[in-house]
């Protein structure tokens, strides 16, 4: 029996994005924190998230160097998705190699990193949500965790499927944003389980539901 993870990175007051979907304020360059981030979403078995998220990540991870990349693309993907299998169409569209001379950041290799073919073989769950989710968590195996995107996530926390927070809170006021949190129908008490300080001041923070 797998438990789902929701990991998100969060600004101070409770949003995972700007209005515009700004996220440049989550990769502040403290190294200690992207070290903890890593290793988080290295203790996986698989990792969800909604049909957008997909696409955005297969056209990215599969020729990434930086450190996130080892584990993006080794461990196995689920989509979630109305589309069926042509969700992955898209992924495998996006993800050919690109020519690092040709105007590739230095993120991109230009070549296909181990695992690449991870994304164009992710399980499409295209069902009930909360039956996709349990189908999942019943496989034996390391931790499931879910990357988003923030709607995904509502409706992972609005049908109580989450067993474990981990949010990576920034030092950092956005003052209106996307929330995650905005879909629950009453208050909800989580218990702390772990609250870790980060040198460029952001703040892990680990709950589960009471």
């Amino acid at each position: 029996m797998r438990e789902l993870i929701l990991k998100m990175s969060m600004s101070l007051d409770g949003f995972v994005s700007g209005p515009e979907g700004d996220v440049a304020w989550m990769f502040s360059g403290d190294q200690v924190a992207i070290a903890w981030s890593v290793e988080t979403v290295g203790n996986a078995s698989l990792h969800i998230m909604g049909s957008r998220t997909f696409k955005d990540m297969a056209s990215f991870w599969p020729t990434s160097t930086i450190a996130f990349a080892p584990p993006m693309n080794q461990i196995a993907k689920a989509v979630f998705s109305k589309q069926g299998p042509a969700v992955l169409k898209a992924a495998a569209t996006a993800n050919s190699p690109k020519d690092a001379s040709a105007g590739a950041d230095s993120t991109q290799s230009g070549q296909f990193q181990p695992g690449a073919e991870s994304w164009s073989e992710a399980y499409v769950a295209s069902g009930d949500l909360a039956d996709e989710i349990a189908k999942l968590k019943a496989e034996e195996g390391k931790p499931i965790i879910a990357h988003g995107g923030a709607a995904f996530a509502r409706s992972l926390i609005a049908r109580e499927l989450v067993d474990q927070y981990v949010l990576l809170v920034h030092p950092v006021v956005l003052g209106k944003g996307v929330p995650i949190f905005s879909d629950i129908a009453q208050p909800r008490r989580l218990k702390l389980i772990s609250a870790t300080v980060f040198p460029g001041g952001a703040v892990a923070q680990i709950y589960r539901p009471m």
